[in-house]
């Protein structure tokens, strides 16, 4: 057995953690040779619950499992880790305007960020509560002392649900659908790029010719598929979120498959003329230890229509939280 890896799970008690933290501790997220020791951070309030969730994990009985931090203050929970994802925020409640729920996150993630200077000298972080790429934002530039790129929104949930809506389009396997890309913001304006995706190794324009399908409906139906599971379950998506954080630490930990890649919002370094700075979903590859973004991929007008629609979302998110930035 390897030495344990320390991860924080925020927002522990909730509905997406509790369908994350038992995967993570099972040895499908970091192998089965890798005890983990967990670090759970709830508000005051949702402690017993808290307390609820290790009694489970105890009961468990997993191997793996090498100790438990439970806490409601992120500077203690996140000494010494290396791992972070953030899921837990606020959600948006009746009434309440989205600056609110922006500015009412942000300072959650404020101290959030603050408090990652106390983690492992290899921190890695994740950011799946939203406003994910704006928190995501704040918390990195709070966290002085953690390089920016450590820091990623999560963007594969959508990424997974484009692939899944291609592969059931065409009639065919979700391991034939490779290259896909979702660009930009996780919220309705992000752009699920198709021109550059492939399936069974064709450009998916060839396979599916329906370009109006392609265009018209396939887009918004990955862009309002969060909408769509809370009209239809009454709840937000709690298993598919849970297994798309799953499937971002897998591949950015794992080698990316020769000629594919996979999407993340990361900081922009400007390529494809994002700002440098900006939480920006790319297609990124990974070696295993480092990632980096997949250039030369073309953009079409249309294409650059999209991508501006949702960098525009983005800075008017910035703007709104600019005090929240450090």
């Amino acid at each position: 057995m390897r030495p344990p890896i320390r991860v924080a799970v925020t927002g522990a008690a909730g509905q997406l953690a509790y369908s994350l933290i038992f995967r993570v501790v099972s040895g499908e997220l970091f192998g089965p040779d890798q005890p983990v020791h967990l670090h759970l951070l709830e508000i005051p309030p949702a402690m017993k619950a808290l307390q609820g969730v290790a009694m489970e994990l105890d009961d468990c009985a997993y191997p793996l499992l090498a100790g438990m931090e439970l806490g409601d203050d992120p500077h203690k929970i996140f000494e010494g880790i290396n791992r972070a994802l953030l899921v837990g925020s606020k959600p948006r409640g009746p009434g309440m305007e989205r600056k609110d729920l922006l500015l009412d996150n942000g300072n959650i993630f404020v101290g959030q960020g603050k408090a990652l200077d106390r983690a492992a000298s290899d921190i890695q972080i994740l950011v799946v509560g939203n406003p994910a790429n704006t928190n995501c934002l704040i918390a990195m530039n709070n966290a002085k002392d953690v390089p920016k790129e450590r820091f990623a929104a999560m963007m594969r949930l959508d990424h997974n649900r484009a692939r899944a809506q291609l592969a059931a389009k065409a009639g065919v396997a979700v391991n034939d659908v490779t290259n896909v890309t979702i660009w930009g913001n996780h919220s309705a304006t992000q752009y699920p790029d198709f021109l550059n995706a492939k399936i069974g190794g064709k450009p998916v324009t060839e396979v599916i010719e329906d370009r109006d399908w392609l265009e018209n409906e396939f887009i918004p139906l990955v862009q309002k598929r969060g909408a769509a599971i809370i009209e239809a379950r009454g709840l937000s998506s709690a298993a598919s979120a849970a297994n798309a954080a799953v499937d971002h630490v897998k591949s950015m930990i794992s080698v990316t498959p020769e000629g594919d890649w996979f999407s993340a919002a990361i900081c922009s370094d400007g390529s494809y003329d994002i700002p440098e700075g900006m939480i920006f979903s790319f297609p990124l590859r990974s070696n295993g230890s480092k990632w980096e973004i997949v250039q030369g991929l073309e953009v079409e007008p249309f294409a650059r229509e999209k991508i501006n629609a949702t960098l525009s979302e983005l800075n008017e998110e910035r703007e709104i939280t600019k005090q929240l930035l450090g």
